[in-house]
């Protein structure tokens, strides 16, 4: 129940919110997954200190041991098949995770390294032999294991990875190879201490033909043992990464493999086979395209990042909101009583939109974990399927991007908003900091990512998509793609209704205006739009005028990550105008929600005025009035804004802040 006086404003009525209805319009239909990761939460509360008091090899024990323990209460299972003691709900899964990150962040990376990685590579890249040997123990934690993917050389370009797999016909086994340091798997979490198995992605060497001479396949992925009873295996060598800047429960590591031989059958072969004679088969012709399909199996993970941050994030507001409701500061509007922070115009200038942007971006994880489900539970043959695992790609890649920004801008900002209180590491801003801030770059650096969503908007998901580097989206799109993406963009309709500079304007110029979703909906199409037209000339140009690929696209990089935010932020507007669009049955609920969408709309707007101002879609007065339409959404929402983070449910015991949340 909100306790504070709303502002008055004519025909405003303050709403009262029900917050166990709210947290159900946020749990969505997995509420009771979410339930079940609250209560193991709170039975391991623990753990937030462990993290604080244990040295570093003994916290990684004690995460070992709760992950193995939350397993068995099949919360991380639920993504697997059932005939595997799974739960076979691949959107539980991701709902499970994603509240997980309420609690100690190197608990959620283990389960995301052991179950998400490793057993999601076996799950989408293996077949039924390997489900057989390897699920069941992995999805209870018996058999521990790692994603070895990334090399010291070779971080976001995996199809460059240098280590090698060369098939050995006289024995059946491919010989696993690290040529050189620049080819060591890096940074690889559960392979300093924990790790049985790896599944090892290398560059396959193997004939097309009976006979043949052996070539490059591109890049596949391996089971290969690493540890038997607690001993590294002969020909392989493993190294600690040594302190990092948190995440200290989890161990990540080096791995070198010297000329390591593993059976024929090692190899996860849904999508290529090799048979026992040493021939190369796949169903999938086009060595780009192949490659593209095996890590397209593989974007829950990203799901799961960017999920995990806009949890964190909402960890983060929680905290800074509820302290900034109850600490004291100067006697301003009557003395001698010091008013609480979050009365003042700047703090709630501070908090509030980030905790608008947080609900947004709520909504729409809630929009690609529900694609990802149906892709991967309703998979489409054809061209049809095709797109839409691509959609799906481009839409997770930038969700996390934009969901792991928000987090690291958000803990900062909460952390300072609570002065030296938020510093102390009992009030978990520390850990909070130090445990997010690789969420920006694993699982995809977010730049590289927002690459790839401007790369699916260039091309709308042609069925070239897989075959195009950045250089072949160049030529692409100035070849044969310009005209279809200015035609395809919508800025020429738009300009006939945004008119609000123009003297005399049209209904758009009325301020109500800026409170339609209609309105706000349409600026950022518009500047979507523009930006990706604009681009695609830019590219144009540079082909034209007989440049190197390579150079025109250097040149315009900051431009193409310009264009996949704006495209979305505006995909998180949709998600949240939906939303508020789904409570409309629930009067309160649907003006708190519709509150929180304006202003995420706005202060959206408001970030980027110059560009509007610059493109005509703003004049100065104009611009003003959305600044102060934020100040007055910002006053409006702070009666509310405790029952808005008491919302998220997020567990009283992981809110441990002694300084942060003492007595009101």
């Amino acid at each position: 129940m909100a306790t504070e006086a709303a502002p008055e404003t004519p025909g405003y009525r303050q709403p009262d919110i029900d917050v166990l209805a709210l947290q159900r319009v946020l749990d969505g239909p997995y509420a009771e997954v979410r339930d079940l990761v609250r209560t193991n939460l709170a039975s391991h509360a623990a753990v937030l200190e462990d993290a604080e008091t244990m040295g570093r090899d003994e916290f990684r024990e004690r995460v070992r041991e709760l992950v193995v323990e939350i397993a068995a209460t099949g919360q991380t299972g639920m993504g697997f098949p059932a005939e595997y003691g799974g739960g076979g709900d691949l959107g539980a899964s991701i709902a499970a995770f994603e509240t997980l990150a309420y609690g100690d962040l190197s608990v959620l990376v283990k389960v995301g390294v052991q179950f998400g990685l490793f057993g999601g590579a076996i799950l989408q890249l293996g077949t039924k032999a390997h489900h057989d040997a390897y699920l069941r123990d992995t999805i209870t934690g018996t058999t521990m294991g790692c994603f070895a993917m990334t090399e010291t050389g070779h971080g976001s370009n995996v199809q460059r990875l240098g280590t090698t797999a060369a098939y050995d016909a006289t024995t059946q086994e491919f010989v696993l190879h690290t040529p050189d340091d620049q080819a060591r798997k890096d940074y690889i979490g559960n392979a300093a201490a924990h790790a049985e198995l790896a599944v090892v992605f290398a560059q396959l060497r193997v004939a097309t033909e009976e006979g043949g001479t052996p070539t490059d396949q591109g890049v596949h992925a391996f089971v290969v043992p690493l540890r038997r009873e607690g001993k590294v295996l002969p020909g392989i060598r493993i190294e600690d990464c040594g302190p990092k800047m948190g995440l200290d429960g989890v161990d990540n590591g080096r791995i070198w493999f010297d000329h390591v031989r593993v059976p024929r059958e090692a190899l996860l072969d849904r999508f290529a086979q090799v048979s026992a004679s040493g021939v190369y088969t796949s169903s999938i012709d086009n060595p780009n395209r192949r490659f593209f399909t095996m890590l397209g199996t593989l974007v829950q993970g990203r799901v799961s990042v960017g999920g995990a941050g806009i949890n964190a994030a909402k960890v983060a507001i929680t905290l800074a909101t509820t302290y900034a409701g109850r600490r004291r500061q100067f006697e301003a509007t009557a003395p001698p009583e010091e008013d609480v922070l979050l009365d003042y115009g700047l703090h709630q200038r501070r908090l509030l939109p980030l905790l608008a942007r947080t609900y947004a971006l709520h909504f729409a994880q809630q929009v690609v974990a529900e694609q990802l489900h149906d892709v991967f539970t309703n998979e489409v043959a054809g061209t049809d399927g095709e797109k839409a695992r691509r959609e799906l790609e481009a839409r997770a890649a930038g969700t996390k991007a934009l969901g792991t920004w928000h987090a690291t801008r958000t803990i900062q900002e909460c952390r300072e908003a609570c002065g030296g209180a938020g510093y102390l590491s009992a009030n978990r801003f520390a850990a909070l900091k130090a445990d997010t801030d690789v969420f920006t770059t694993f699982e995809g650096d977010n730049h590289v990512l927002l690459q790839l969503v401007a790369k699916g908007l260039l091309t709308d998901y042609a069925s070239e998509f897989e075959d195009l580097d950045q250089f072949g989206m160049v030529r692409f799109v100035a070849a044969t793609a310009v005209e279809t993406v200015i035609e395809r963009t919508r800025v020429h309709k738009l300009l006939t209704r945004l008119k609000d500079v123009l003297p005399g304007g049209d209904e758009w110029a009325q301020e109500a205006g800026l409170l339609d979703p209609n309105y706000q909906l349409a600026m950022l199409r518009f500047r979507e739009e523009h930006m990706l037209a604009g681009l695609a000339r830019r590219l144009k140009r540079g082909i034209d005028a007989g440049d190197n690929p390579g150079v025109v696209f250097s040149r315009v990089q900051a431009h193409v990550i310009a264009a996949a935010n704006a495209h979305v932020e505006r995909l998180v507007l949709d998600a949240f105008v939906d939303a508020c669009r789904s409570v409309a049955a629930e009067p309160d609920l649907k003006v708190a929600l519709g509150l929180l969408c304006d202003l995420f709309a706005l202060s959206t707007i408001e970030a980027d005025r110059a560009w509007f101002m610059e493109h005509g879609r703003l004049g100065s007065a104009r611009s003003k009035a959305i600044s102060r339409e934020v100040d007055d959404l910002c006053r409006k929402l702070r009666p509310l804004a405790q029952d808005l983070v008491d919302a998220f449910g997020i567990p009283a015991e992981m809110l441990r802040a002694p300084d942060l949340l003492g007595p009101a």
